[in-house]
């Protein structure tokens, strides 16, 4: 087997989502496990450099996952023409500069989202690569869940009827950081950081609206800060300025409309972390990052309201699980091997910097639907014209 060695600039990578699954699940993954077979006699093998600005936490992760190279200097690393590919998972305000340097550089793009704190800036990244000619990708990881895939599967099978109805319950507690260490960065609640769950969490909403319904034509949305001081990790306290919770609506040419609370001031009695369900004339799905259920319109039992007896019906025992059918892989890791492959051999990749502006397309009119308290459409993105 010929082996082609692709040399990956990872920027940002000591992260908690930089780390985990980006080169811990995805990159060192892939290459422990021999890298990608093309089919064609050649396997690629991802070589990565790690990029950070801290030095002893780079020599740490590359010592725990076997990598040669690393260092503080990006510049530095975008000048050596071997690496071919970079990757920025940095936080959102650094994302334009660190991107339209890769893109000047000559290099094949492939970022986090969102792409950028506004949409001048996500769209500008589109154009800068367009015009370059280089190939571009966005994380779109939530597409390739195993519950995703599976609701595709339902979708494509026509289990559903006509759709009717999508909503979505996702979120968790995120301490405050005085009296219990806090689960998030406390970047992502600070608007000058680009924090806020809208920009956090509307990209992921656009494009599993977008693939899985079809693209949304309009947005109502109502967000909150609820938790107005939070603790930083260094334990000062400080105030929050993102946004902690959103509360929005989604409608769609084909009549459904979906309905989405996303919060990070909530407890949730349910399952898993997220849950999306949809209803549909012939049936109704519960979906989870992992887990599918389903019931049927033969299997739907008949409620009869009466507030004055316990409830007769075991709701729950009316739903069954969708089988796996096949090993789901890590989602972050087959996003991954779909964008090396298009480096490599230039097979299809639809998830691009202008697909990425999308995302924060949404997440712009959202604030705006909050701010002028309306419903908002959705206008066609183009590249704007140098």
């Amino acid at each position: 087997m010929e082996q082609i060695p692709v040399g990956i600039i990872m920027n940002g990578i000591t992260g908690r989502m930089g780390t985990r699954q980006h080169l811990a699940r995805s990159i060192a993954a892939i290459r422990d496990s021999g890298g990608i077979d093309l089919g064609d006699g050649r396997v690629i093998v991802p070589d990565p450099i790690l990029v950070g600005r801290n030095e002893s936490k780079l020599r740490a992760l590359a010592d725990e996952y076997h990598v040669e190279r690393w260092t503080t200097d990006l510049d530095r690393a975008l000048e050596n023409e071997a690496d071919t590919v970079f990757f920025d998972s940095t936080s959102t305000d650094q994302r334009v500069g660190n991107v339209s340097k890769a893109i000047a550089a000559g290099k094949a793009i492939y970022c986090e989202k969102p792409t950028a704190t506004d949409l001048a800036g996500a769209l500008e990244l589109a154009r800068l690569a367009t015009d370059a000619g280089v190939k571009n990708g966005v994380v779109q990881d939530k597409l390739f869940l195993p519950g995703m895939v599976k609701l595709k599967r339902l979708i494509d099978g026509g289990f559903f009827g006509e759709l009717l109805s999508f909503r979505l319950n996702f979120g968790y507690w995120v301490f405050e950081g005085d009296w219990q260490p806090i689960n998030r960065p406390s970047w992502n609640y600070r608007a000058e950081d680009g924090g806020g769950v809208v920009l956090d969490m509307y990209p992921h909403w656009r494009y599993l609206l977008d693939n899985i319904i079809g693209p949304v034509k309009s947005v109502l949305c109502h967000h909150e800060t609820h938790i107005p001081q939070r603790w930083d990790e260094r334990g000062e306290p400080y105030r929050a300025t993102g946004e902690d919770a959103a509360y929005g609506m989604f409608s769609f040419d084909n009549g459904v409309l979906a309905q989405f609370t996303t919060s990070w001031a909530t407890r949730p009695y349910r399952d898993e972390i997220g849950e999306w369900q949809l209803d549909g004339t012939l049936g109704s799905a519960i979906v989870g990052l992992r887990d599918c259920r389903v019931q049927s319109r033969a299997n739907t039992p008949m409620p009869v309201w009466n507030p004055d007896v316990p409830n007769p019906i075991d709701f729950r025992a009316g739903w069954s699980q969708v089988p796996d059918n096949t090993e789901f892989p890590n989602a972050f890791r087959v996003e991954w091997e779909m964008f090396l492959r298009h480096v490599v051999a230039d097979e299809p990749f639809r998830w691009t910097l202008l697909e990425g502006a999308k995302g924060v397309q949404l997440a712009e009119l959202a604030l705006q639907s909050s701010a002028e308290r309306r419903w908002v459409d959705i206008p066609e993105l183009t590249l704007p014209t140098p």
